[in-house]
């Protein structure tokens, strides 16, 4: 199975989509009341701000944006390096939802307007519950992308540098947009921003351990191989 998805990136990444979606849609649509309700001081003092809707959904094209990107440029052990601590914590984030059913009622009663900031806020409110929230998976993916490209070579280029930059203002935009959408309490947003912090960190220990095998196994398969090759 490993050597299958090593083979076939692509087909990984559409597995795990269908996978997540699956799980999100039947803890979204489970109907078990939250035992745990997610709310803080923090929480009262930042403002509700539809503007936030903007770097809300650049998530959504932000994250396959990145692996596409890193699968055409850079070294495939980059894209496996960002692709396992991200499905990881995501996997992880909808275990402990299912475990402990968490929700916050921080959403205001109505959001007023017919522009369309106010329409897609309302949109968001009708399609995403206010629960399943901790830890926030947009800020965990959101810090997991933006490590990756901080990592990763390929953005040493003096024609790609600005991207992670762009990356980090992005980051930070998404974070803080969770709050102003009154999505998330900034308890989820912590918890995100740790778990996103420890998987990265796990999955360096891990790399480095590996990281001899990988080179006996390079020279292994070089010595084999043909002189004209």
């Amino acid at each position: 199975m490993r050597s299958w998805c090593m083979r076939h990136p692509v087909y990984f990444m559409g597995l795990y989509l269908v996978f997540y979606l699956s799980f999100f849609f039947l803890l979204e649509n489970s109907h078990i009341p939250p035992d745990l309700w997610l709310h803080c001081r923090l929480d009262d003092l930042i403002p509700f701000c539809k503007y936030a809707i903007v770097p809300y959904a650049l998530w959504f094209p932000w994250i396959p944006f990145t692996l596409f990107y890193l699968l055409w440029r850079a070294p495939r052990r980059d894209f496996w390096r960002l692709c396992l601590p991200l499905f990881t914590g995501m996997t992880l984030a909808l275990l402990f939802c299912l475990v402990v059913p968490n929700g916050v009622m921080l959403r205001p009663r109505v959001v007023p307007g017919n522009d369309i900031f106010a329409i897609a806020v309302r949109q968001l409110y009708r399609s995403d519950t206010s629960t399943n929230v901790c830890p926030s998976i947009h800020v965990f993916n959101s810090v997991t992308l933006m490590l990756a490209y901080y990592r990763c070579r390929c953005f040493d280029a003096p024609r790609r540098r600005w991207m992670r930059p762009v990356a980090s203002a992005l980051c930070l935009a998404i974070i803080a947009s969770t709050m102003l959408l009154k999505q998330h309490s900034a308890i989820d947003v912590v918890f995100g921003i740790l778990l996103a912090l420890a998987l990265d960190a796990l999955a360096t220990v891990v790399e480095q351990e590996t990281a001899p095998l990988r080179s006996q196994q390079s020279l292994n398969r070089r010595q084999r191989l043909p002189e004209w090759w």
